[in-house]
């Protein structure tokens, strides 16, 4: 019965459809979603018929019925769309079709990403390099790129150094988010997990204004890889181990892409090494227990999306047991003689003085397309770092807590419009709005070095590119940042009248507490930065471009208030309420040629900071915890000069060389006195054999030479109790020059269908030379890392 009730409902809709006048007509265009330029030849096709758009991208048709039709509309290098109308109720409608769709099919390959900048110096390195540096960190594998250096606390605490600046001078964005975790320290380093990035992006200078106008140094950006848009299933595994520490890393990721634009990723990392040795002892307590977890998901669809992303970080790292001095005289011996005070025997165990950090991000961001204007992106993300530093102290009990407990809790919202619509004019614009707490707890028993704080910023950017010609381009861009200071901070009566303050900040006193001022520091700084450029490319083979960036940057709360003894890096520091915001003026110049067998580049650069602020040593100090060098703030104008050149040559298809060399010169401006911690100049010269025939094998043989330092500001003069009169404290001078050969050799292997096996083999200071690196805040106490073996396997499946 069922089967004849189908069978009457199916006949009388056949006549139903028959018996209506299919007189309708629909009409329209076919239109490029991007840029609104009509679309010839696309085609629409439904019911077995096919209507091509004419050269206007406009189309006709008629005889249709008054009910729901499926249109396919289709264009050649656009991905088709299947938009179902109602003929009842339309009879118009401009279908849109984009060209760039197919950006979401694919993968993204590593390193062809889009340029930064138009005239800026940028730099990327992609996922070969970043698997090289899988147990290493951020620092280590930037020193890749040419003009950035790295500044070190032993072999673990690694911050990068673009063209002689770093610290707060250097803004690092991880997957869209500007990380904030106290990058004011010189040892602290980035929270973050190189595994994570599917590549990495140096734009050197502030000529990349929508990341934030205080970056006189430059921005790191760290990108993951392109999820796409189709039903996959993938991941990777990376396995490293290193003789030298005897440890090594784990890390994994899965990823899940849908048709539909859904995406899912989750990834994870272990690194665990013990005490590593320079050529003739062992580096007591430097060891490292590191883990970090990340997971995203989100839809990537071209007209709109949205993505979450979280990361989690904890470090576990060693100081260097020879850093920290119980007296004064043991002090003076350590740095003029050179020789560490204290090696024993290896051990995974990481004692005082040591880090603990912690860093938790969270991301959630929403953007969406608008036909024929440009891109909407919104964000808001949140940071949770939470940093223990311990000493040696005097009881057991005292050495479980921590000297140093800080707890810094960001909260950001950042929104911008990408107006892409004309290919010939680009613009951005957006906005920023920031708040961030900052805890140190009294209970360490020890002075804060930091106090607490509340920080308030608010920016606003505005920049563009315009197309001249196919061949020159222009870009310029100003930006408007607004910072508040609010902090809140003890200081001993002694030194509130020693530096001055009862003169310049009573206003800021509230309480008096027997022989220590509470006070309630509070700054504003209003901070302009601007950007302007060209790039030139001729002969197809040649490019030239000059940028000059105008920055200003708000002092960091280090730079403000410290005032005590900083732990892990062995050293007290005083801050200076007086110092005010840096401003930068920077001119480079690029020139290049790249071609099949040959390309090279020349990158000349000059950087005038006023009221730079500098951190340098003025004396000693004996304390209950040992003696320490005194190190104060202050401000100077200066001027670095400075080139980058590189050049590579393919002899032969197999065979390739890479050469490259670094120099930087700083010095302040009335007194020509050398900046301290300047990297010296670097000589790199690499050769490489590839045969994709013998399973990928590739094989590179690099020698890196670090010039003396010759320009450094004068030692100082300290007391000796043992001596009893002032003796020289060798304290700036650098160590000699020396150089480092360094091997790596991979192959790659088949393993069914899908899956690869990539395993490589690295050799580091081949010689086993004994060398100081001057750029290595411990060299006053021990030699730098010796020979090192490391193997690496990774899967790809």
């Amino acid at each position: 019965m069922k089967r004849y009730t189908w069978l009457l409902v199916f006949l009388l809709g056949i006549n139903l459809l028959s018996s209506q006048e299919c007189d309708k007509t629909l009409s329209g265009r076919v239109i490029d979603f991007h840029d609104g330029v009509p679309l010839e030849a696309a085609t629409i096709t439904f019911n077995n018929r096919t209507i091509v758009t004419d050269a206007m991208g406009a189309y006709a048709i008629s005889e249709l019925c008054a009910t729901a039709y499926a249109f396919t509309v289709s264009h050649e290098k656009c991905n088709s769309q299947v938009i179902t109308l109602d003929i009842a109720k339309v009879s118009s409608k401009d279908f849109y079709l984009e060209h760039h769709l197919n950006e979401l099919e694919e993968v993204k390959v590593a390193g062809a990403n889009i340029n930064k900048t138009t005239s800026g110096e940028e730099e990327t390195i992609d996922s070969d390099i970043i698997e090289k540096y899988s147990s290493a960190s951020l620092g280590d594998a930037l020193k890749e790129i040419t003009g950035v250096f790295s500044l070190n606390t032993g072999s673990t605490i690694v911050k990068p150094i673009i063209q002689g600046l770093s610290g707060s001078r250097v803004l690092i964005m991880n997957n869209g988010v500007r990380m904030q975790d106290m990058e004011w320290g010189d040892e602290h380093a980035p929270n973050l997990d190189v595994n994570t990035a599917g590549n990495v992006t140096v734009v050197k200078g502030a000529s990349a204004l929508r990341y934030g106008g205080d970056a006189i140094g430059g921005v790191v950006i760290i990108e993951p890889n392109k999820i796409p848009a189709r039903d996959t299933l993938y991941g990777k595994t990376m396995i490293t181990g290193g003789l030298n520490g005897r440890g090594g890393s784990f890390s994994s990721e899965l990823i899940k892409g849908y048709q539909n634009g859904w995406f899912f990723k989750a990834q994870g990392t272990m690194k665990r090494f013990g005490d590593v040795e320079s050529p003739d002892y062992i580096l007591s307590n430097t060891g490292v227990f590191e883990k970090g977890v990340s997971v995203s998901l989100g839809v990537n669809k071209f007209t709109h999306g949205w993505d979450a992303y979280y990361s989690f970080v904890d470090n576990k790292i060693g100081v260097l047991a020879a850093s920290h001095i119980g007296n004064i005289d043991d002090l003076i011996n350590a740095i003029n003689n050179q020789n560490p005070e204290i090696i024993r025997d290896f051990t995974y165990e990481i004692n005082n003085p040591k880090q603990e950090v912690t860093h938790h991000l969270g991301k959630l961001r929403y953007f969406k397309r608008f036909e024929e204007l440009g891109k909407w992106s919104t964000q808001y993300d949140f940071q949770y770092n939470q940093r223990f530093e311990f000493d040696v102290r005097r009881t057991e009990e005292l050495s479980k807590l921590p000297s140093i407990d800080l707890e810094l809790k960001t909260h950001t919202v950042t929104s911008d419009f990408n107006f892409d619509s004309n290919p010939n004019f680009l613009w951005n614009m957006g906005m920023l709005f920031r708040y961030q707490n900052n805890f140190a707890n009294p209970d360490t028993g020890v002075r804060r070095l930091i106090p607490d704080y509340n920080k308030y910023d608010a920016g606003v950017f505005i920049t563009g590119e315009y197309s001249i010609t196919n061949d020159i381009m222009l870009d310029m861009g100003i930006r408007y940042d607004y910072n508040r200071m609010d902090a809140e901070k003890f200081y001993l009566k002694s030194r509130w009248d020693e530096r001055g303050y009862d003169k310049d900040f009573a206003g800021f006193i509230k309480e008096n507490f027997n022989s220590q001022w509470l006070t309630n520091p509070v700054f504003d700084y209003h901070s302009i930065s601007a950007t302007t450029g060209m790039q030139y490319i001729f002969k197809e083979d040649y490019q030239f471009r000059f940028n000059y960036a105008l920055a200003q940057r708000a002092p960091n709360p280090s730079e403000l208030f410290s005032d005590g003894l900083h732990h892990s890096a062995a050293r007290i520091e005083l801050g200076d309420l007086t110092i005010d915001q840096e401003t930068s003026h920077k001119i480079s110049i690029a020139a290049q040629k790249n071609t099949e067998k040959l390309g090279w580049e020349i990158a000349p650069y000059a950087n005038v900071i006023n009221d730079y602020i500098l951190l340098e040593p003025v004396a000693v100090q004996l304390s209950i915890r040992g003696a320490f060098p005194v190190w104060e703030y202050r401000q100077s104008s200066v001027t670095l000069l400075g080139l980058d050149t590189k050049l590579y040559f393919n002899w032969h298809k197999n065979w390739r060389t890479d050469h490259s060399f670094s120099i930087v010169k700083g010095s302040e401006n009335k007194k020509s006195i050398p900046l301290i911690n300047m990297p010296p100049p670097k000589f790199d010269n690499g050769i490489t054999y590839k045969n994709e025939d013998w399973f990928g094998l590739q094989m590179s043989l690099e020698n890196q030479y670090f010039f003396r330092q010759n320009e450094y500001p004068s030692n100082i003069s300290v007391f000796s109790p043992q001596q009893a009169k002032d003796v020289f404290l060798d304290i700036n001078t650098p160590p000699k020059a020396y150089h480092v050969l360094n091997v790596d050799t991979s192959m790659k292997f088949e393993i069914g269908e899908k899956n690869k096996l990539k395993v490589g083999v690295a050799i580091n200071n081949i010689l086993n030379n004994n060398y100081r690196n001057y750029l290595n805040r411990q060299r006053y106490f021990a030699d730098d890392l010796g020979r090192n073996f490391l193997l690496r396997v990774s899967i790809n499946y």
